[in-house]
């Protein structure tokens, strides 16, 4: 089975290639992306991001697999971060 490319467009209108399955800190690394983090164990909350619409905690998740291969990222907001 092959492993299709997951596309990946930034909040700054940049876009990666990534594989389903890898860090999101290290795929937005990869891409010259800083997310903040805070407690690195996905308690805190500063590291969410919000992934086609559905917040997830960046320092926990990994790319999802997804039948289209594109993903739209957006910096969740946070009044207390």
């Amino acid at each position: 089975m092959t492993i299709s490319k997951i596309e990946i467009q930034w909040p700054n209108g940049t876009r990666s290639h990534t594989e389903p399955g890898i860090d999101w800190l290290q795929v937005a690394r990869d891409a010259g992306i800083i997310i903040p983090t805070g407690c690195l164990q996905g308690s805190c909350g500063a590291c969410e991001i919000e992934v086609n619409g559905e917040v997830v905690r960046a320092c926990i998740a990994i790319v999802p697999r997804t039948k289209s291969c594109q993903l739209k990222v957006e910096f969740a907001d946070d009044p207390f971060w």
